[in-house]
């Protein structure tokens, strides 16, 4: 009861920084499949008995953008505002989160009065399981399979899959079509260090999603995966 205690006092600490208090530090986001950018507002009012200026707001990311609305850094006393931050999409999908350390009147450098934080989740169309293909040099060679399967409301072909490196074959199963696919991918040795970039090219009609990439890689053997081993 008591820790539960101390980590509520602390999660309080940070949604209230230098008496600017933040109705929530931390927000989460639901982008749509086809979102470019997505926007997140922070509000929050200075709830203490002097005024307060926000003296830096840092990105921390060339992907987001921060805001102050109006570009007001200086809060009396009951006033309010918000922070907005905005992710420029890209390629992203899964779940994202990206920070924004606040400094608040005098913060030293190192450590600003607040972070807020961005969590976006943004759909997967095309989910591939597992992305990367690992061999160990010298070790056992043979077949892998990346399993492919399609997570938007219609079907996703795919079209053509093609490798960077000779060293590994491939081949394009069809489990069910717009649905779920297999990719086999051979080495065809294990002698020497390789690395392939698998570029799998989808119709779909969302441009950010229609190229995936896959690797498949001979390395040498891992300390973590030769502890696992009985």
């Amino acid at each position: 009861m008591k820790l539960v205690t101390v980590c509520w006092l602390f999660l309080a600490a940070l949604a209230q920084a230098a008496g600017l208090e933040f109705e929530n530090p931390t927000n989460e986001v639901n982008a749509a499949p086809d979102a470019t950018t997505l926007t997140s507002e922070f509000k929050f009012t200075n709830k203490s008995n002097t005024v307060s200026v926000i003296s830096k707001a840092d990105p921390t990311c060339s992907c987001t953008k921060i805001e102050v609305s109006g570009g007001k850094l200086q809060y009396a006393p009951g006033e309010s505002g918000v922070i907005r931050i905005t992710l420029d999409m890209g390629n992203f999908s899964g779940t994202v989160e990206k920070e924004a350390p606040i400094w608040i009147d005098d913060d030293p450098p190192q450590k600003p009065s607040v972070v807020l934080k961005m969590r976006v989740h943004i759909p997967v169309l095309v989910e591939m399981e597992p992305k990367t293909l690992k061999w160990d040099i010298d070790g056992k060679g043979g077949p892998q399979t990346i399993k492919i399967n399609m997570r938007g409301e219609k079907p996703i072909k795919v079209i053509n899959v093609s490798a960077s490196s000779e060293v590994f074959t491939h081949e394009l199963k069809t489990i069910e079509e717009g649905s779920k696919y297999e990719l086999i991918v051979t080495p065809q040795n294990v002698k020497d260090p390789a690395l392939c970039v698998i570029r799998i090219e989808t119709d779909c009609s969302i441009p950010k999603h229609r190229i995936q990439q896959a690797f498949a890689v001979v390395r040498k053997p891992m300390p973590s995966d030769t502890a696992a081993k009985p």
